[in-house]
């Protein structure tokens, strides 16, 4: 038999998928940035506070959804590389005809449920007085971007799962720069104030599910996802059931999550409106580098996903250990900067001195945080490319249990101890998912052909 020709691990694959991911990313981060720049302009530190708190409601509600984006995504990639039936443009058309259909049954049930919902979240959240009454406008307005939200999760989940990285980019921005354009003219320009910045938001999300229908439904992939919406058999039981089934899953890793990050604002708010603005600062700083860092989560979603699909082992575990240690590298960069800058950028976003000094004195954990969360980040992509969702779930779940504890046995030490359990929140995901790493690979790959040789780098 004659010897296989040696796989190449291509690490322009890599950075194709994650420096656009992280351009996108960081254009989305830009949202909760620009927000904060934008209220920090009107100097008052209860709005500014309303506003991370209004942030966290939407982490809550929508971000807990994000499972339509990286379930799409990781089983979009693993049909790519599949043959017969199961794989190909017209699979791929299937998956997000199933994505749009739950999407838009999520969205009717979240706003028929927003009269419960709503107050429920905020209260969760500690928004009092002043604060709460910003928030509930802000949230009022931002609520209805639901069925906007829904979709474009699903629609930009299969983009990337085709490594259509560069639609992806263009269109994250111009809905970014929409967003911050219409929050200076309404919230500054026309003093509309919070209430600008939530339908700065609303109008900017409506636009994007507009450009992201037109980029799908054009081609053959829209001849095959029109084919898809007309085929009562890809919205029956039996066929949609493996795909709720691996989303039950992403949907309570996530809600594990966000439960775990709202936390934060709630214990935030506990200690004073300073403690309250200054932390989402920081939090949303932390948002910025995740985002940039999730570039090799997007990366590892597809390549190892595509590696699964095609039954290939070592070229699995070596684009593993491949996009961690980039993703290393990238961390140690982001984590310079913030030591060098951290000062005059939290300066930048406060609205009075006192948030100012109470975000410098955890300015120490904007460096530390990319190192914790950056090995979790590239782990969450290797296991959602793999459809490996219970596992994810189970190390959350671990990890949360750890940030429980480190909260209730360090709260009496202040502010600090808050982020340090954050920290160790981030580190205990990837050791978990590190542990459990080794076994689901050899489920995975047992019944498989042949292991193919391993990879050598290009």
């Amino acid at each position: 038999m004659a010897t296989p020709k040696p796989l190449n691990l291509d690490r322009r694959a890599i950075w194709a998928i994650a420096l656009p991911a992280m351009v996108t990313n960081v254009a989305t981060a830009l949202i909760g940035l620009g927000d904060m720049w934008i209220v920090g302009r009107l100097e008052d530190a209860a709005t500014q506070g309303a506003v991370d708190v209004g942030a966290r409601l939407f982490a809550v509600l929508f971000t807990v959804m994000n499972f339509l984006k990286t379930g799409t995504t990781g089983l979009v990639a693993q049909a790519g590389t599949r043959a017969g039936e199961h794989g190909g443009e017209s699979a791929q058309a299937r998956l997000l005809a199933r994505g749009i259909a739950i999407g838009l049954t999520i969205a009717v049930v979240l706003l028929l449920a927003k009269p419960l919902l709503m107050p429920l979240a905020l209260d969760a959240l500690g928004a009092k007085g002043e604060v709460l009454a910003a928030a509930r406008t802000y949230a009022n307005i931002r609520y209805w971007t639901a069925p906007g939200v829904m979709l474009n999760l699903a629609l930009m989940g299969f983009l990337v799962g085709r490594r259509q990285m560069i639609a992806v980019l263009w269109i994250e921005v111009a809905y970014n720069v929409i967003n911050v354009a219409l929050g200076l003219l309404l919230a500054l320009q026309l003093q509309w104030g919070i209430a600008g910045i939530g339908w700065s938001s609303f109008i900017a999300e409506y636009a994007k599910l507009t450009a992201l229908l037109a980029m799908v439904t054009t081609g053959s992939a829209g001849a095959s996802l029109l084919a898809a919406l007309r085929d009562r058999a890809v919205l029956r039981w039996d066929a949609i059931r493996p795909f709720l089934s691996l989303n039950r899953d992403l949907f309570l890793r996530t809600l594990v999550l966000t439960t775990s990050l709202a936390a934060l604002t709630r214990l935030s708010a506990e200690r004073g409106p300073e403690v309250l603005a200054a932390n989402g600062i920081i939090y949303q700083l932390f948002i910025f580098s995740a985002l940039l860092l999730d570039g090799f989560e997007n990366a590892a979603q597809v390549l190892n996903g595509e590696r699964l699909g095609a039954g290939d082992r070592a070229g699995f575990a070596s684009y593993v250990r491949a996009i961690l240690w980039r993703g290393l590298v990238a961390a140690a960069i982001l984590s310079a900067g913030f030591l060098l800058f951290a000062d005059p950028i939290l300066a930048s976003f406060a609205a009075t001195e006192g948030v100012a000094r109470e975000a410098m004195r955890q300015a120490l954990w904007l460096v530390a945080i990319p190192f914790a969360g950056v090995s979790s980040f590239v782990f969450d992509g290797v296991f959602v490319g793999a459809s490996w969702t219970r596992a994810m779930l189970l190390s959350m779940a671990g990890a949360a249990v750890v940030f429980a504890l480190a909260l209730w046995l360090t709260w009496p030490l202040g502010n600090g101890a808050l982020w340090g359990s954050f920290a160790l929140f981030l580190l205990s995901r990837a050791v978990f998912q590190a542990l459990l790493l080794p076994g689901r690979m050899r489920r995975s790959f047992a019944n498989g052909a042949a292991e193919p040789p391993r990879p050598r780098e290009v």
